[in-house]
């Protein structure tokens, strides 16, 4: 995978190995005399810690270090998979399927490439206030629908959005998610994650005129 530059899934990242140690099988720390594991290999609440190598980087001579920090993965999936994933383009109409930090974030990525229209979706409407505050133009809740809400975007929109991102992890909003962006042009990129070995059954039809349907790793981001 390395060999492709558009590629972001390295075979040494942890995605590639028990999550849970350090690429040796190991891990560092104990508590008491128990041993404590690992998540992503940077993961700690101590003021020190040891990471493999490949997961070490370089921070620019002129950063101040009492702000450099790590950014969650949360961000740079929901934001990269707007901006590197889709490829959101200037005045195109988005939809976001879940509204929790990974959607929100696909929120403002899709603010920051220039989206003319973004419909925020989600059952929870406590989010809408912060979904609209980071530029969502559009929020609604599929419980105030009768009809199923691919149904309710695409007469919102007159054909489906150019853009549709499901940042739940079920089968049935991905094949909503889907459904909503347009038939011929649109792209769904799917982030939110399904329990292992769940199966999705589709219209081929859905795909046969022409819409993608994408995953994304880490928004791409590298």
């Amino acid at each position: 995978f390395c060999l492709n530059p558009e590629a972001n899934y390295c075979l040494k990242s942890h995605f590639a190995s028990p999550q849970n140690l350090m690429p040796d099988k190991t891990s560092r720390f104990t508590c008491k005399g128990k041993q404590i594991n690992h998540f992503m290999w940077i993961s700690t609440f101590a003021e020190y810690t040891v990471i493999p190598e490949c997961a070490v980087a370089k921070i620019d001579a002129a950063a101040p270090l009492d702000k450099v920090c790590l950014l969650g993965c949360g961000f740079s999936t929901g934001y990269g998979a707007a901006i590197n994933t889709a490829k959101v383009k200037p005045g195109s109409t988005c939809a976001i399927f879940g509204l929790g930090g990974v959607g929100l974030s696909a929120v403002v990525g899709c603010k920051v490439a220039g989206a003319s229209r973004i419909i925020a979706v989600d059952i929870n409407k406590d989010k809408f206030a912060k979904a609209k505050e980071l530029g969502a133009t559009d929020c609604i809740s599929p419980r105030d629908f009768k009809k199923p809400i691919q149904e309710v975007i695409t007469e919102m929109t007159a054909h489906g959005v150019d853009y549709s991102f499901e940042v739940i992890g079920t089968a049935d909003t991905m094949i909503a998610a889907l459904a909503s962006c347009n038939a011929n042009t649109g792209v769904c990129v799917m982030v939110g994650v399904v329990n292992s070995g769940t199966m999705i059954p589709i219209d081929p039809m859905l795909l046969l005129t022409g819409r993608t349907w994408k995953g994304t790793l880490l928004g791409g981001m590298k």
